[in-house]
């Protein structure tokens, strides 16, 4: 396979955009789905694999991943974690933060002080709150000395992810 033509300042060329479009809602649930989406889009496996692999290079693709719905998982108290941590520290936090199992992201934001002063977010994924406060509180002991204060922001709605979606 060939890197994929950069036409008019895109990287993307009309091979591309057929695995886009046939991947954006997720891919499918088969034993070999690059092996399906090639069959759609009409070019070998191989090809197929090489592209994502080129548009993760490239940034135009972060990941292929399974997103499980944690929800009927049975994880149903959710709370973003918000930490105020200097820049200074900020990495190392968020690494003790991220390795955690119960973590299911973590990244950091500017703050706007004085009304919000929360440097680092971590996602915390529970079956109720107080496996939720539980959990934050061994956060808190993990990081230890890198932040000054945190708090909790429980969902109280759930909201459909998508990602961006291109146009057939």
């Amino acid at each position: 396979m060939s890197a994929p033509v950069m036409k008019q300042g895109s990287l993307l060329d009309e091979i591309d955009r057929r695995i886009m479009l046939a991947t954006q809602e997720g891919l499918p649930i088969v034993a070999r789905p690059f092996a399906a989406v090639a069959e759609q889009v009409g070019v070998p496996e191989s090809e197929v694999i090489a592209r994502f692999r080129f548009m993760q290079d490239q940034g135009i693709v972060r990941r292929v991943a399974a997103v499980p719905n944690h929800y009927r998982l049975g994880y149903t108290a959710n709370g973003m974690t918000v930490w105020e941590v200097p820049l200074d520290v900020i990495d190392e936090a968020g690494q003790r933060l991220a390795a955690l199992e119960y973590v299911s992201h973590c990244y950091r934001r500017p703050a706007k002080p004085p009304e919000w002063p929360y440097t680092l977010f971590a996602m915390v994924h529970a079956t109720d709150r107080a496996q939720v406060e539980a959990r934050v509180a061994e956060m808190a002991a993990l990081l230890d000395g890198l932040a000054r204060s945190h708090t909790v922001l429980y969902s109280t709605k759930i909201l459909k992810k998508t990602g961006l979606r291109i146009q057939g």
